[in-house]
């Protein structure tokens, strides 16, 4: 019996065990194909699992009067579904030059800083975003281009744990051309976003021009190529990932904005297992990594195997690692 386009994302739920019974949901919702056919699917699965969905909606001000009409479509939306929308307009364009950061890394920090506001406020501990198997692929060539190791290859992780909430992506196991034949079967209505037409941003770059590059002069079959070297990676660095944490529990002191690590533990470890036990170390205290650059990690490495005791390298986000005779010392600078 073929398999239908919501059995497919029923079994991806299964897989990754997304909802249980009873489940608050906010779904994040920008009106685009991807997030309407996600609350579609939430909406018809609403009875199954007896949810409780809060669609959320952020306007990042990039595109005047089209992002309001964005804005009053998703209201009109939830209308008809019955269900409650909370929105919020945020000037993302702002918040990136003040930050010195691209508009994407700044629409997607103001977009998750909405959704983790909103969860906290409502006691909703779960956030279903829209992301799809091509999104997977493009994530996956855009890390390569700047140079990822093995967690950044994995691509976005299906279920994650973000900072006391869980993101889940039921569609990322859905191509987008199957969610335009959905949408077009079941004749639901949705909002086009001029700005992913700009080759300006480095994601639709990679999706206009890389990509088809790739599948006609390389690999017809890139994306799913992508996709499923994104997902074997994944099943390899959890089990590293669990592995390191299990170390660094066995090594460490942690203690108010400063945890201790015992170095000569620490030097026995294989080389592929020091640096996630640093990894961990870090997102215990500070829980963002965004900003260490592979200069960061090398200058780590150099202060615990060859610089004197008392040395100190300054990490991004107000962290400093320094070593004395028997411990790294990782501590939050105070401002």
């Amino acid at each position: 019996m073929p398999t239908t386009f919501l059995d497919k994302i029923k079994s991806t739920i299964k897989k990754y065990n997304m909802l249980q019974k009873g489940d608050s949901i906010l779904a994040g919702v920008s009106g685009g194909p991807d997030s309407i056919t996600l609350l579609h699917i939430l909406y018809s699965l609403k009875k199954e699992y007896s949810l409780n969905i809060l669609i959320a909606h952020l306007d990042h001000k990039f595109r005047g009067e089209e992002s309001v009409a964005d804005r009053k479509f998703c209201e009109d939306l939830a209308k008809r579904y019955n269900l409650e929308i909370v929105w919020e307009e945020i000037d993302v364009p702002k918040i990136a030059k003040e930050k010195g950061i691209s508009p994407e890394e700044a629409a997607r920090l103001a977009r998750y800083d909405f959704f983790k506001r909103v969860a906290k406020e409502r006691g909703i501990d779960k956030i279903a975003v829209g992301h799809t198997r091509d999104d997977q692929a493009e994530t996956v060539l855009m890390r390569i281009i700047r140079g990822a190791g093995m967690k950044g290859l994995g691509g976005i992780s299906p279920v994650k744990n973000m900072q006391g909430n869980k993101i889940i992506r039921p569609l990322i196991g859905i191509f987008r051309k199957e969610v335009e034949d959905f949408i077009l079967t079941e004749g639901l209505k949705f909002r086009k976003d001029s700005s992913n037409e700009k080759t300006v941003f480095t994601r639709n770059k990679i999706r206009l021009e890389l990509i088809p590059l790739l599948e006609k002069d390389f690999n017809s079959n890139i994306k799913e190529v992508l996709a499923n070297m994104a997902e074997n990676l994944q099943v390899e660095n959890d089990f590293l990932s669990k592995y390191a944490k299990r170390k660094f529990r066995g090594m460490s002191k942690i203690r108010q904005e400063e945890i201790l690590i015992d170095i000569k533990k620490f030097k026995k470890l294989p080389e592929a297992i020091r640096k996630r036990l640093l990894r961990t170390a870090l997102e215990e205290l500070k829980g963002d990594l965004r900003r260490l650059t592979y200069q960061h990690w090398k200058e780590i490495e150099e202060l615990i195997d060859t610089r004197p005791v008392n040395s100190i390298v300054d990490l991004p986000a107000g962290i400093s690692i320094s070593k004395d005779k028997s411990n790294i010392i990782l501590k939050l600078i105070k401002s």
